[in-house]
């Protein structure tokens, strides 16, 4: 049981949330980063918050909004935080905008926090303790067929490509921390991107659905490992842990 870290990761996403709520989304001053992505005075107002609730000092820090100290590379316990996942949710307004916090114990993702304000939904969990949604026990999806299924995909995706023929349900999702929250609580079956992704954005989500007894690897089927340099993972693959061979045959085909 880990009641004092999930206690901390609620206590945190709580005050970041009453942190955003501050930000109005169409008046907020907003900057562009590198691959024109863009940061709000509320994205570093509540990285500094999660900042001064989470690391204890014996303990590591990798946040998006925060510039990466190497030296948690050597530390036991790091928190890899989001402090808005979906700046662009955020400004556009679209409710799916979110706050993450992965807490990683030698490599391994053990326990996480997704809170979605403008929904009102918090997401909290532990390897050993299961998935609670608003203090209600969830899980991830029984399903054993993709055959009807609910598969997550980005708004990216959902633009370019036709799902027409696809043997299963087709839902857009844009910040990729909430949709990994969905398949966590079993409100989604599945989601696959075989691109790399950074491990803030899926820490938090990946230790939820352990929790939940779903089934996380990168896109080759690999353990999905963290606090590593760069802070990159090779491609997703996420769905209910009965899904898998379904899901491994179809991505196989295509």
């Amino acid at each position: 049981m880990r009641a004092d870290d999930l206690a901390r990761i609620r206590r945190a996403l709580e005050r970041a949330g009453e942190v955003a709520r501050r930000f109005a989304p169409g008046d907020v001053a907003v900057r562009y980063k590198a691959g024109d992505s863009p940061v709000t005075d509320a994205d570093v107002a509540v990285d500094e918050t999660l900042r001064r609730e989470l690391p204890a000092a014996d303990e590591g820090w990798l946040s998006e909004e925060t510039v990466d100290d190497r030296a948690r590379l050597d530390r036991r316990r790091v928190w890899v935080v989001d402090p808005i996942d979906g700046t662009r949710e955020f400004l556009e307004g679209v409710p799916e905008w979110c706050v993450s916090i992965g807490l990683v114990e030698d490599g391994v993702a053990v326990a996480g926090g997704i809170f979605a304000p403008a929904r009102g939904e918090i997401l909290l969990g532990g390897v050993d303790d299961g998935v609670t949604l608003n203090g209600e026990r969830v899980a991830a999806s029984a399903r054993r067929r993709l055959a009807g299924a609910l598969v997550l995909v980005s708004r990216w995706a959902a633009r370019k490509r036709s799902f027409a023929d696809a043997p299963y349900r087709v839902r857009a999702v844009g910040p990729i921390a909430y949709a990994l929250g969905l398949v966590a609580s079993g409100r989604a079956d599945a989601m696959w991107s075989r691109g790399t992704k950074r491990e803030w954005d899926v820490a938090a989500g990946v230790a939820l659905i352990a929790a939940g007894g779903g089934h996380a690897s990168t896109w080759d089927g690999t353990p999905i490992r963290f606090n590593g340099w760069p802070p990159a993972v090779a491609g997703i693959v996420v769905c209910g842990a009965a899904l898998e061979r379904d899901v491994r045959r179809h991505l196989a085909t295509t």
